[in-house]
């Protein structure tokens, strides 16, 4: 009974060779007809991906020039210090601060919130 059923197997295998043979043949021998491509649908795809590249290109060029710009800023400009210094005194919490940072890892509604506890 093995014997059959391995050739069995192995004749199904076969056709199935066969059959992708003569498919990839049918395949090869097909030639594109110039005439027949939908060129106008091809266009549009191409156009598209042209224009998305381009939008990505203009994107990332502004992106390089306004980084460059807020780096290279007057270094004597001190005013984000006043900024933050006015945000303290109206009482916003300063992210750096060990003891608040302290208080937030106690805080069992936050931690419980993250899923770090039950």
């Amino acid at each position: 009974m093995y014997n059959t059923e391995k050739g069995h197997v192995y004749m199904m295998f076969k056709k199935l060779v066969q059959k992708l043979n003569i498919e990839k043949e049918k395949a090869s021998n097909t030639a594109i007809n110039p005439i027949e491509v939908d060129f106008e649908n091809r266009k549009h795809d191409f156009l598209n991906k042209l224009t998305q590249n381009a939008l990505n290109l203009y994107e990332k060029k502004c992106d390089i020039k306004n980084f460059s710009k807020l780096v290279l800023s007057d270094p004597e400009n001190t005013s984000h210090n006043e900024i933050v210094n006015d945000l303290f005194s109206k009482g916003v919490i300063d992210p750096a601060d060990e003891e608040k940072l302290l208080e937030l890892s106690d805080n069992k509604r936050f931690l419980r919130d993250l899923g770090l506890i039950d």
